[in-house]
């Protein structure tokens, strides 16, 4: 398995509520939620890009 970055990051109080309930829905750690919801972005955002001839995403401001 590839060694994992570690990357500081600060989340609002809030965001980091709503993520750890939606991890313990899935059965995952808050750090696992994260990955797994970058990963599926990310996913998401290269089927889309390759979808539209690489050009880029249609809308800058959408996360995904």
């Amino acid at each position: 398995m590839a060694e994992k970055k570690q990357v500081p990051l600060r989340l609002s109080e809030q965001l980091y509520s709503a993520i750890a309930a939606w991890a313990e829905d899935d059965f995952r750690s808050v750090n696992g939620q994260i990955e797994y919801l970058l990963t599926e972005c990310v996913k998401h955002r290269k089927k889309r890009n390759k979808g539209s001839g690489g050009t880029g995403p249609s809308d800058p401001h959408d996360p995904c």
